[in-house]
């Protein structure tokens, strides 16, 4: 036999479970890089560092600033790695190209101490349907050489820019 309150508890707790699971089954739908992809920009990057005659680090990250690809040409510079890592990292979590991160520190020079992101020109983010999906970061040429690189990883696979 129940009781009435034991009745009202049983009531409210299916309720209840009504708007939960409801809330669990709205989930985001969002695009992703894959390995594939970021192949493709790693090598169409990598292609116009060749055209442009630079020795150059290449870095892709997905959207969470994490390395998915990366190439370091035989002659470049051992501290371009992390700083195409940094520049590739800091163009996916701002979701703008690096160079205009960088005309952004002298107003707000704390910027800089934003740990693992390097906010030079040569970053450049990967957006597909508007959507920012990852970055290619470029070290080893000019900064104007590096965003050129960039650039070409970046529209292998999301829009041109």
């Amino acid at each position: 036999m129940t009781t009435p309150r034991r009745r009202f508890a049983l009531v409210f707790a299916l309720f209840a479970s009504c708007f939960t699971l409801g809330a669990q089954a709205q989930l985001i739908d969002k695009k992703a890089l894959s390995l594939a992809e970021a192949r493709k920009a790693l090598i169409a990057a990598t292609e116009e560092a060749r055209k442009s005659n630079v020795n150059a680090m290449i870095a892709v990250v997905d959207d969470g600033g994490f390395l998915v690809a990366y190439e370091k040409a035989d002659k470049a510079g051992r501290i371009s790695t992390d700083v195409a890592i940094g520049k590739a990292r800091a163009a996916a979590l701002f979701r703008r190209s690096t160079a205009g991160l960088e005309e952004a520190v002298p107003k707000r020079p704390a910027m800089v101490t934003i740990p693992d992101q390097v906010l030079l020109q040569g970053g450049m983010p990967i957006s597909v349907d508007g959507e920012v999906i990852g970055g290619v970061g470029v070290s080893g040429g000019s900064p104007q050489q590096d965003e050129v690189i960039a650039a070409a990883g970046a529209n292998a696979v999301g829009v041109k820019r």
